[in-house]
């Protein structure tokens, strides 16, 4: 496989029309292949991928900086894991579905049809580059939908790729489009009229696709960001928690929406946490080698939002444990970041309130399982959280309690890897779902229908309604009232038969 390395030429925004021109083409013949027709693209793609996963794997951590354990199984594995799961229930899930009737429309059949939308418009980020643009490009053509990509400018090898891979996977042309560009290019495919968008990106830019979309009053799924708690009583495996800590903070550098960016752990175990933390945090090895176990910084620009909150916090009290403050840092074309530990921090600092998708995690002691549920809840962001305790009552308890939408139990991040759960956020952190059998068929339109075989020359509450009222009075107590009486609704929809 090969992929141009040189720099990619923006899509001209004059051209954008001709974009959905030829999507809508390739609709029309793609909506009428048969699910199994679609799925066959589908399968050679995954077939594809694996025959390629070196190349990939090289890629993805070129374009990006991250390490290739990750590159390989946050991304790629994702990925294919996506496409198996639309394979084995695909069919299933936008298979024509029954429905049942109620009683008093007794003789009809219902079912439910999902038919694909149109053209669907995807803009996708950086952080994931292929997983993220993926799995959404292909729920929606499994859907029957034509695609137009729109992949992050930052990281344009990988968009490329993937481009590349639609193509030698043989799938028709236009049916998948990638378009290549930055903001303006997506704003200017936003007001082209998309049949759906599906966004993963920041909140302020979500917002004004939420704003434009809906003046046309076109459906959207936005994936936002996060500022994803952690909750660890006393009872927890201390280590497995540290572990886990780590983990979920600093893989792909913090550059992950579902990070741990605020750790609150009960006081009782608050300073043997801290010092089994920074002990395993300092054992990270930094860099781009397959031993390496921490990346760079993908986007130049994030690195001044990682730096205004450390400093916030810092001015604020904090402490860093590990790592070292930003007036030392050294950063030239490589954005290489320590892992950073704080301590003494306040709820109210930037660096608790506000996404800071870097290499940061800030710890706080709580007292009670009402102050760490209030803690982890005092955000506008609710997309992840996670709760550690060998309690598993407690730790469901809790979950149960917390505003967001998806918790893991002694562990983190891993709902956005189940294709089986629906994966979304609420508050701040986005509108919609996708994965599992909402994530197919949210790029469909749902058709309710109803069927009578019209033997019978009217129904029981078409006109005339010279008589009925009675009958409809007695039909409703013998069903709806205290002391159900199937004979007296049967006597009293007799007569209405009769009328």
């Amino acid at each position: 496989m090969k992929v141009v390395n040189d720099k990619l030429l923006n899509t001209p925004i004059a051209e954008i029309p001709e974009y959905y021109e030829r999507a809508k083409k390739a609709y029309l013949f793609w909506k009428n292949l048969h699910i199994h027709e679609r799925m066959a693209y589908l399968r050679n793609l995954r077939h594809y991928m694996v025959d390629q996963l070196e190349e990939l794997v090289e890629v993805i951590a070129k374009d990006t900086g991250k390490v290739p354990v990750e590159a390989l199984t946050a991304d790629i594995l994702t990925t294919l894991d996506a496409i198996q799961y639309i394979e084995k229930h695909g069919p299933r899930v936008l298979g024509k579905r029954r429905m049942k009737t109620p009683l008093l429309l007794f003789g009809k059949k219902s079912y439910v049809e999902y038919k694909p939308r149109g053209v669907v418009l995807v803009i996708s980020p950086w952080n994931f580059p292929l997983q993220l643009a993926m799995v959404p490009v292909i729920s929606a053509l499994i859907s029957g939908n034509a695609v137009i990509l729109k992949p992050s400018e930052v990281t344009p090898m990988v968009g490329r790729l993937i481009e590349d891979l639609f193509q030698k996977a043989g799938f028709p042309q236009d049916v998948v489009q990638v378009a290549h560009g930055g903001k303006e290019a997506g704003s200017a495919f936003v007001q082209g009229e998309p049949d759906y968008i599906f966004f993963t990106g920041s909140v302020r830019t979500g917002k004004m696709i939420q704003e434009e979309a809906a003046k046309k009053l076109i459906p959207t799924t936005l994936e936002l960001g996060g500022k994803d708690p952690m909750i660890v009583f006393a009872d927890a495996n201390l280590k497995r928690a540290v572990h886990g800590a780590i983990w979920g903070a600093f893989t792909n550098a913090g550059q992950v929406c579902m990070s741990v960016e605020r750790v609150y752990v009960e006081r009782k175990i608050y300073d043997p946490f801290i010092k089994k933390l920074v002990e395993e945090v300092n054992q990270l090895k930094l860099g781009s080698g397959m031993n390496d176990d921490i990346g760079m910084i993908t986007y130049p620009g994030q690195v001044s939002i990682i730096r205004e909150h450390i400093e916030d916090a810092l001015s604020k009290g904090a402490k860093l444990l590990t790592g070292t403050s930003p007036e030392h840092w050294i950063l030239d074309k490589e954005l290489f970041i320590p892992p950073m530990v704080l301590v003494d921090v306040g709820q109210d600092m930037k660096i608790m309130q506000e996404e800071t998708f870097g290499p940061v995690l800030p710890v706080i002691p709580f007292d009670s399982e009402d102050e760490a549920v209030h803690l982890a809840n005092d955000s506008s962001f609710g997309l992840n959280a996670s709760v550690w305790s060998s309690d598993l009552r407690k730790a469901e308890r809790v979950a149960t309690r917390l505003v967001t939408g998806n918790v893991v139990i002694n562990d983190v991040i891993i709902t956005v890897a189940n294709h089986y759960l629906p994966f979304g956020g609420v508050k701040q952190s986005g509108i919609g779902r996708y994965h599992g059998e909402i994530g197919l068929q949210i790029f469909c339109h749902q058709t309710s229908v109803m069927s009578d075989k019209g033997k019978r020359e009217r129904e029981v509450n078409w006109f005339p309604y010279e008589g009925k009222l009675p009958l409809f009075f007695s039909l409703i107590r013998s069903y709806f009232g205290k002391h159900r009486s199937w004979g007296g609704l049967l006597k009293s929809y007799l007569h209405l038969l009769r009328k």
